[in-house]
């Protein structure tokens, strides 16, 4: 993430109530007698069920870069994920935003003319740092204001042991849509309650969608930005879900099924086959499964999903010049690393992949680590895809029961919200 990534979920970020380090502003940052300038940040609580909160990493980065920058007082507040983008949006409203954000998206605020552009608030070296299609993603209508945060990637995840059960070779894993068929079939043979995970719930349908239709060269919006949502790429990927969904191949209610209780009958050793993400490596830690990348129609996928949570810089406060200093100490590969480090998130600076890429603690990780540049994400510059990939959430599920249906009224819904 509202859940973006990171696609982790709001249920699996879940974190304790707002926090806030040092004392709350009241305004968008001041600047005190003695020359001393406070900018506010308000960041998003990655913590799973209150462990690991965000509050201690921040607390940490900003005291050191307190130190080494004795004018500049940073503000924090933490808000859990459950909270944070209504919390945001009465900021806004009253005209208290904080001069930096850190959540999922950055299309409407940037749409609205209240966010820096990038180049305005990061350093040259910072702002090259960045993996250029993570960058990219951050970008709109010609110009980036979107920074990177934290991101991640999905692969085909294989419980091996259910594997050799329904006589499958784990070494061999499905790569086209047949091959995956197949697979299901012998994993339902041999006992499997759900041979292959489709969960289609309103946690992450967006991103269990646009998995799929990638595999059949499909999406949400063409190259030109327009909404494809019912183009017959995806209407054949939806008539193949329903084939799976129809077969008994799949949990009985896909629409009903969240990504989380699945990744729980994933680790319980219910399920065959899924689409995965880092977030899992530290509950699969003992499990015998495998990664692969995502199978597609005639072959393996194009491409596979990225997501990324995203760092703004809001114009109000005016602290252009503090808001750069900041987050070029907080983007140094030392603070980056920790951070992907705690959370099994992916790096978005190059200096933070080749750390980890080289990292032997850190071997779990690789296969995203190698995906990740290659990654395609939503239409995040698109100010009206919050909007859009809401009704998605809650609409697209029920297009392993109808497919015309479902795509017709969400592609109806998507170009009516882009007049």
């Amino acid at each position: 993430m509202k859940r973006p990534l990171l696609a982790l979920s709001a249920a699996t970020m879940a974190g304790a109530l707002a926090l806030s380090a040092c004392s709350k502003g009241s305004g968008s940052g001041s600047t005190s007698a003695d020359g001393v300038t406070t900018i506010r940040f308000v960041a998003a609580d990655y913590g799973s069920n209150g462990q690991n909160p965000g509050q201690a990493y921040w607390q940490g980065v900003i005291s050191a870069f307190q130190q080494q920058n004795p004018t500049i007082r940073v503000d924090l507040q933490v808000i859990n994920w459950n909270d944070l983008d209504t919390q945001v949006k009465t900021m806004v409203q009253n005209g208290n935003q904080p001069d930096i954000l850190q959540t999922g998206g950055y299309a409407d605020y940037a749409k609205n003319g209240m966010l820096y552009p990038a180049s305005d608030v990061l350093s040259p070296a910072t702002a090259g740092d960045f993996v250029p299609a993570l960058a990219k993603a951050g970008v709109q209508d010609g110009t980036q204001y979107g920074v990177p945060f934290v991101s991640s990637a999905r692969m085909f995840l294989i419980n091996n042991a259910l594997f050799r059960k329904a006589g499958l070779d784990p070494a061999n894993p499905p790569k086209t849509w047949d091959d995956v068929t197949t697979a299901a079939t012998a994993l339902k043979k041999a006992g499997v309650d759900v041979p292959l995970g489709i969960p289609l719930g309103k946690e992450e349908a967006q991103a269990e969608s646009f998995i799929w239709m990638m595999g059949n060269h499909g999406g949400y919006q063409d190259a030109g930005g327009a909404y494809t949502i019912n183009s017959p790429a995806n209407m054949a990927t939806f008539t193949q879900l329903k084939s799976w969904v129809d077969a008994g191949l799949t949990e009985q209610s896909p629409a009903a099924v969240n990504r989380t209780d699945l990744t729980k009958d994933f680790a319980s050793g219910k399920v065959g086959m899924l689409n995965g993400f880092p977030g899992q490596l530290g509950d699969l830690r003992t499990m015998d499964v495998s990664w692969a990348p995502m199978p597609g129609k005639d072959g393996v996928s194009p491409s596979t999903l990225g997501v990324a949570d995203w760092v703004m810089a809001f114009r109000k406060g005016g602290h252009k010049d503090q808001i750069r200093a900041f987050l070029d100490f907080a983007y140094q590969r030392d603070n980056t690393v920790k951070f992907d480090k705690e959370y099994n998130l992916l790096p978005v600076t190059r200096t933070a992949l080749d750390a980890l890429q080289t990292d032997p603690d850190e071997k779990a990780l690789q296969p995203f680590l190698q995906i990740l540049p290659t990654a395609t994400f939503y239409p995040l510059s698109d100010p009206t895809w919050p909007g859009v990939s809401a009704q998605v959430k809650t609409q697209i599920g029920t297009a392993v029961t109808d497919p015309g249906k479902a795509l017709d009224a969400l592609q109806q819904a998507a170009v009516q919200a882009g007049r």
